[in-house]
């Protein structure tokens, strides 16, 4: 059986700049908040490129909005998963109002690895 170790990436998408964070494998596995890269698909690749190692999995995620489903087809088509996030079934505790780009990365990026959000499955519409 062939040995992996896999890489969460939580997007926060716009127009023209996503925000990235990235929690590694494992209960204990560091979360960081990367920074912002541009919107262009140079750009994505360059991301892609920076976490993809042998044997390393990379698995995206990034909340549904009026940005669409086109990264999530970029990012598939440069062979890696990609899971658009529900944002109504985001777990959010109470009183837990702040939003900052870095926050919001690195709890999707968590929760990804921890298997606890729900994919937006409506990949089937025209975006």
């Amino acid at each position: 059986m062939e040995e992996y170790s896999e890489v969460f990436i939580g997007l926060e998408v716009a127009k023209d700049r996503h925000a990235v964070a990235s929690a590694e494998s494992g209960r204990t596995g560091e979360v960081r908040y990367v920074g912002e890269i541009s919107s262009d698909s140079a750009s994505v690749r360059r991301l892609v490129r920076k976490f993809g190692r042998p044997g390393v999995r990379l698995r995206f995620c990034y909340e549904a909005g009026p940005t669409g489903y086109g990264l999530k087809r970029e990012i598939e088509a440069l062979g890696h998963e990609c899971a658009v996030i529900a944002p109504s079934l985001i777990p959010r505790k109470p009183g837990d109002r702040v939003k900052t780009n870095r926050r919001d990365t690195e709890k999707l990026a968590r929760l990804f690895r921890a298997g606890e959000l729900t994919e937006d499955l409506d990949t089937g519409r025209c975006s």
